[in-house]
């Protein structure tokens, strides 16, 4: 095996209160990770406390909330993410949006608020982003050109450094039987051991 890495999976369905889809192939992800020897955390974002940001003078000169701190730093460590969430309103929860707007600030940059500091943030830090959906992922992918995860995916984590980023659509999630979920989890335990 090829050295271990600092992995971050990032769990951002909103919802917490049952388990979903979203849960069970999180933990497959990170299963795979933690089997083949590398240092895994998962950050729930719905157990997180956050305020949502509400003016830009807000983002750019107030502090990180105290329960986000320690995650902050977490996330800027990493060597790859893993993102997960569901597709609401064709884009990422906002629950989840709001929490990259908090911890990614321009007090974490030194060098000032500029596009190159920014790309120096979490330069080096792969990223696997996975989205499931009720629609079949090739209409998400071929007719709506995936424009509300090709926003995230290209102003905030490459904005940020991140690369290469993969991404993983799955489609027709509440039409599944075990046979397909069973496939999915097997398919996020491949690439948790390989760190894609």
């Amino acid at each position: 095996m090829s050295t271990p890495k600092k992995i971050i999976v990032l769990q951002g369905h909103p919802d917490s209160s049952v388990p979903h889809l979203c849960h069970a192939l999180a933990l497959a992800y990170a299963d795979g990770a933690r089997e083949a020897g590398h240092d895994v955390s998962v950050i729930t974002v719905s157990d997180l406390d956050f305020p949502v940001l509400r003016s830009s003078k807000d983002w750019t000169e107030g502090a990180t909330p105290e329960g986000l701190v320690a995650v902050q730093q977490e996330l800027l460590a990493a060597d790859h993410l893993m993102v997960i969430f569901p597709l609401w309103l064709g884009s990422l929860p906002a629950l989840l949006k709001g929490f990259f707007e908090q911890v990614f600030r321009p007090s974490l940059m030194p060098e000032g608020n500029s596009p190159m500091a920014w790309r120096k943030l979490m330069k080096g830090c792969s990223v696997r982003v996975v989205v499931t959906m009720g629609m079949p992922a090739v209409a998400y992918r071929l007719f709506y050109r995936a424009h509300g995860v090709k926003f995230f995916t290209r102003n905030v984590l490459s904005f940020s450094g991140c690369g290469p980023i993969r991404t993983s659509y799955i489609g027709m999630v509440e039409q599944a039987d075990k046979a397909k979920v069973d496939g999915w989890q097997a398919q996020m335990r491949r690439l948790g051991a390989a760190a894609q």
